[in-house]
């Protein structure tokens, strides 16, 4: 009965289930990255971001009002509500919150409970309550920079577009987004036309050492593009186009070249031989079967690799920050954002979400665009 038609195996249902589990494990992490660029770097630094819905409990930290110093006795008394701090204030745009707990120390914020009075030695207390008036009784005049106090209060979820407005407003960031487009597309259509020929050649043209050099392509898959970045600089400065945006497209074009060719080739070598031999027959050049016929018909194939080299191109940093000089009228977007962004905020981890998503807009408008050829382009040469 497992035969049935129009009834699914039970082999059916597991490798389906087996998708659906890969495909929501694909999607967690850049679930999360996403709900991250919308919150605020005390928000990250205290929940994951499962929690964003829901209230967080966060640490702030303030100082002591010396203006409302009184005397009582020998001792100095500050008095105040912690929500009126300029430093605490901005945190809480809606109004006051409720403190669970307060310190005067970084390592231990919450050691004493709200509403109970800390007695911190030698006369020094300190009393926060839950709607964040307190009393700091001090045995120093503490003249015009008051005690240092930490607290702990929920704060509602909130979410921001500032993180998004700090990436996309950074001075230089819309020049390095037209750098990025001027070596990635030249990047992208360079290597396409050179492994489009040279594939050809190697499928449909018979010539000494034809396999010799199918080995040698297939060989150079496997090299690490680490490798050949320093004796590829040597070479570059010595013609003469060292770090300059022809030496990084020729740069990504040779590094791409391998897998070009080997795609291509395969996927051509796979078209009807009817079709090349007809074309020979009446009288055609190679040249003329390679633009009129191969090329047209390995479309799939030659998108498949330009969402690759696309990809690899946008994102990249290593190649960049080697082959273009380090000035702000060069500067990629991958490197703007590792240098002047991330590189100044340390682990800010909201700029780096929001950073993420606006450096992957474009590759991911290319990558849907084209995404239907994909497929076809990869499975190239597989079957016959």
């Amino acid at each position: 009965m497992d035969n049935i038609v129009g009834k699914k195996t039970g082999l059916a249902v597991a490798a389906n289930l087996t998708v659906a589990i890969l495909v929501v494990l694909w999607l967690i992490p850049t679930i999360g990255l996403l709900v991250s660029s919308f919150r605020d770097r005390d928000a990250i630094s205290a929940t994951g971001w499962w929690r964003a819905p829901f209230s967080t409990e966060q640490t702030f930290r303030g100082r002591g009002d010396t203006e409302t110093v009184t005397q009582d006795g020998a001792l100095f008394i500050l008095t105040g509500n912690v929500f009126d701090d300029p430093e605490v204030a901005p945190s809480f745009p809606e109004g006051p919150a409720t403190i669970s707990a307060f310190g005067t120390r970084g390592n231990n914020p919450g050691e004493y409970t709200a509403g109970t009075t800390a007695d911190l030695g030698d006369g020094e207390a300190l009393l926060i309550n839950a709607d964040g008036t307190y009393r700091y009784a001090l045995p120093e005049d503490p003249g015009s920079r008051g005690p240092r106090y930490y607290i702990q209060a929920k704060t509602p979820p909130k979410f921001t577009l500032s993180n998004y407005e700090t990436v996309i407003t950074a001075g230089g960031m819309g020049q390095a987004f037209i750098n990025t487009l001027t070596v990635t597309i030249p990047a992208t259509i360079i290597p396409i036309l050179m492994a489009a020929f040279a594939a050809y050649a190697l499928a449909w043209m018979d010539f000494a050492g034809r396999s010799w050099i199918i080995a040698a392509i297939i060989g150079l898959l496997v090299v690490p593009l680490q490798l050949a970045l320093v004796p590829m600089l040597q070479l570059h400065n010595q013609v003469g186009i060292g770090q300059s945006f022809l030496g990084i497209w020729l740069a990504h074009s040779a590094f791409g070249q391998p897998l070009a060719v080997y795609l291509l080739r395969n996927y051509m070598i796979g078209l009807p031989r009817d079709i090349i031999e007809s074309a020979r027959v009446d009288g055609g050049t190679d040249f003329q079967i390679f633009m009129k016929i191969v090329l047209p018909l390995s479309f799939p194939a030659l998108a498949a690799f330009a969402i690759f080299q696309f990809l690899w191109t946008w994102n990249d940093l290593l190649v960049a920050k080697v082959f273009l000089p380090s000035g702000e009228a060069t500067k990629v977007m991958t490197v703007k954002i590792a240098d002047d962004l991330l590189g100044s905020r340390g682990g800010d981890w909201g700029i780096l979400a929001s950073a993420a998503f606006v450096s992957i807009a474009v590759p991911l408008l290319v990558f849907f665009s084209l995404q239907r050829y994909l497929v076809r382009g990869l499975l190239a040469g597989s079957v016959k």
